[in-house]
């Protein structure tokens, strides 16, 4: 894992959360895309949740706190 789970806001087709899952885990987010819409076909609930995910998940730039995260990485600085 290379860092916090975020939506993608490069790599998205919907909402960039397959795209961010696939960033976080150095996975190819189509993988995660066909893996998803496999289980969505399956029975599993995946719109569902992927409607969840993309509202609970924060995308890229996106404040949380102090904190700031702008193409992956942290903008908050030790002094």
């Amino acid at each position: 894992m290379n860092r916090k789970l975020r939506r993608s806001n490069t790599d998205k087709v919907i909402t960039g959360v397959c795209g961010g899952i696939g960033e976080t885990f150095d996975i190819d987010p189509a993988i995660v895309r066909l893996i998803w819409a496999a289980l969505c076909l399956m029975g599993f609930s995946g719109v569902v949740l992927y409607i969840i995910a993309s509202v609970i998940i924060p995308a890229e730039g996106d404040v949380i706190g102090e904190e700031e995260v702008v193409d992956g990485q942290d903008d908050t600085q030790d002094y």
